[in-house]
């Protein structure tokens, strides 16, 4: 998957510039960024501040006029845009960076045509254009704290928290569920990718914790077990027993 060609499409009017640090660095996750653009009307004055992490990115401004008020062209034009690099055949999938539910048929259709559409947004983006990408990831998890911005970042959430939250308790049970064997054990990474289908939005950095093996033992309600199998390790999980 590293391998994959990307082409990354950032709505200036809906994303940060204290962002695209952590943007390009979760996005090298998933391939290399072929194409790099980001739309908006650079003649406004609310957009400079994008102008020294475009330089240090490599990030292609494409300049869109806002010809009507209370219309967006800066969507029509990235849109068209994809649609134009999604018919070169060139890409393996996108990154849509917005907050706005407007490319939630754009995800459909780079779906409906086989390739993949990360999504990139904040947490107030409609759920709609969440469960249209086959993976999104808040933008607030891709920020560090700095001392402008101190409470930029997650917050760790404790043990009583992440137990009473009851979507996160669910998924969880039944990812494991339907990953496990006879003895109740299942692959951490067969579980991960259950979630991921079932929930686009799910990381566990939304928790605070880097990874889901973090989250997990956060909980506190599940058991671990590193197994070494083909020249690997690999960690099974299952709910702790009730039972004394």
């Amino acid at each position: 998957m590293a391998h994959d060609k990307l082409a990354v499409l950032i709505d200036a009017d809906n994303a940060r510039p204290a962002i695209v640090e952590g943007l390009m660095a979760e996005v090298a996750k998933y391939g290399t960024a072929h194409v790099k653009r980001i739309y908006g009307d650079w003649t406004k004055p609310d957009l400079n501040g994008w102008k020294d992490v475009l330089l240090r990115h490599s990030i292609q401004p494409i300049q869109q006029f806002r010809y009507t008020v209370g219309k967006n062209a800066t969507d029509s034009a990235m849109i068209i845009d994809a649609m134009d690099l999604l018919y070169s055949a060139r890409f393996d999938g996108f990154c849509i960076v917005s907050s706005d539910s407007d490319f939630t048929r754009l995800a459909s259709r780079i779906r409906e045509s086989g390739q993949t559409v990360y999504g990139f947004g904040e947490k107030k983006t409609p759920e709609p254009f969440r469960t249209a990408c086959d993976k999104f990831i808040y933008t607030e998890v891709l920020m560090q704290a700095t001392e402008a911005e101190p409470s930029a970042g997650v917050k760790r959430r404790s043990a009583k928290e992440l137990r009473g939250d009851t979507q996160l308790m669910n998924l969880l049970r039944n990812a494991m569920e339907a990953a496990s064997d006879d003895s109740g054990w299942a692959g951490l990474g067969a579980v991960g990718s259950i979630i991921s289908k079932q929930s686009p939005d799910f990381d566990s950095r939304n928790y605070g914790y880097a990874k889901l093996s973090g989250l997990i033992n956060g909980i506190g309600l599940f058991e671990a077990d590193e197994r070494q199998m083909g020249g690997g390790k690999h960690l099974y999980v299952r709910p702790r027993s009730t039972r004394k």
